[in-house]
């Protein structure tokens, strides 16, 4: 087995030992939401904290029947019977390529995670790349000659995966991109898992999101979870929307033994957040704004700097692609631009051949959700604020990464020896 600790955790762990040994690091290298937790969402919490017991492996009813609304009300009709709560979305991920067993239909670039559990389940992922500006979803163009390819060399591929919208990339795959999906998928017979874990952070919500639970309910499962909308990364806490009792049944005869059920104080106070009272539908409206105000702010410094990046629609990353940049030629892939920008210019980024991609190739992910501030005084003025982008701590994050960018990709100056007389 090849697995090694998640890319994203241990960057994250690398910057913040810099961090303590007084180095100046900006980290847009992990993707945690970097909002503090509503105090509504405190109080369920606190107030059920007395909750010790195991509770049902399907999760609480109260939050089953909350998280079926919540999908109801975006044109999802859902029985709770059929939904399935963990800890995290991140183990259901896990927990599904168990259930649904054979290899995985992959997008490239995908998240660092899918690819590892494909392998800790005893299955292999198989690559294909998104469409230029549609990352999240596999190229359906390439999809069925690569499936039968796989298929006639005995690989059972049984499943493939989308993330709407996406992490690395912050796009969104478009709705006919959706539905060319959902056709293979019956046309090929597989499941498709759909993480639609920053389903609520995509930027304009009137841009027509198509889940491909819509056009292919008998076959698509729906995961999400709290930790990018909410913010409650820590609280480990993650639901999903299966297409059938079979499936259901396969899951939690998996999850029984990998988790037993999610922890109960917290199933409380998702049930709560789950049937979207007023104050966190503002609090994640505000997030969205928060979130798309700072990516875009990025997206136009990389831009300004001459860097091919698509403009982000959901999430908070974006994905510059430096290849062929006139200043970066000496550079091998990248790995080595990652360990440029973090060890020449104090910037944590994560390389782009951790999400599958061509190692070569000088791509990376930019996480922009820990620029909001390091206090939960600045992260709400942050959340508040008309003009985020104006309060001092994120101005000078900014003038970090202007400063980074044109070190960058400034000229590299070759100096000649003098000829020997």
């Amino acid at each position: 087995m090849n697995v090694t600790l998640s890319a994203t955790l241990a960057a994250n762990e690398d910057i913040e030992r810099r961090r303590h040994a007084g180095q100046r690091v900006l980290n847009l290298a992990f993707g945690e939401a970097g909002l503090p937790v509503h105090p509504a969402l405190r109080e369920r919490l606190a107030d059920a904290s007395a909750r010790n017991g195991y509770g049902p492996v399907a999760g609480a009813p109260e939050l089953r029947e909350a998280a079926a609304g919540y999908w109801t009300r975006r044109g999802l009709p859902t029985d709770p019977a059929l939904v399935v709560c963990g800890p995290g979305s991140k183990p259901l991920l896990y927990g599904l390529l168990l259930a649904i067993g054979g290899d995985v239909v992959l997008p490239v670039p995908s998240w660092v995670s899918y690819a590892a559990q494909a392998e800790l389940a005893g299955t292999r992922s198989l690559p294909v790349a998104a469409l230029p500006g549609e990352g999240g979803a596999p190229d359906p163009d390439r999809v069925s000659a690569a499936v039968r390819r796989a298929r006639s060399e005995g690989r059972r591929v049984r499943a493939l995966l989308v993330t709407l919208p996406d992490n690395p990339t912050g796009t969104l795959a478009s709705a006919d991109t959706v539905k060319k999906i959902a056709e293979l998928a019956r046309d090929l017979d597989l499941v498709i898992i759909s993480d639609e874990i920053y389903r609520d952070l995509v930027h304009d919500p009137g841009s027509g999101f198509v889940s491909p639970a819509e056009l292919a309910p008998e076959r698509t499962v729906v995961t999400s979870g709290l930790s990018k909308s909410l913010a409650l990364g820590g609280w480990r806490i993650g639901v999903a929307r299966l297409p059938s009792a079979g499936l259901r049944d396969r899951l939690l005869a998996a999850a029984s033994e990998i988790w037993s059920s999610p922890a109960a104080p917290v199933q409380q106070a998702a049930a709560y957040a789950y049937t979207e009272p007023a104050e966190l539908v503002e609090r994640v409206a505000a997030s969205r704004r928060l979130h798309a105000t700072l990516a875009r702010a990025v997206h136009a410094r990389l831009v300004r700097a001459g860097i091919r990046a698509d403009v982000p629609r959901g999430g908070f990353y974006l994905y510059p692609d430096l290849t062929g940049h006139p200043a970066l030629t000496g550079l091998a892939g990248s790995a080595d631009l990652a360990a440029r920008l973090l060890d020449g210019h104090g910037v944590g980024v994560l390389p782009g051949h951790v999400f599958g991609d061509d190692p070569r190739a000088l791509r990376v992910r930019v996480a922009t959700s820990l620029l909001y501030g390091e206090t939960t005084e600045e992260r709400l003025a942050a959340l508040a604020a008309p003009d985020p982008l104006a309060l001092p701590w994120i101005a000078a994050s900014l003038g970090h990464l202007d400063e980074a960018l044109a070190g960058l990709t400034a000229p590299r100056i070759v100096r000649r020896r003098p000829r020997t007389p």
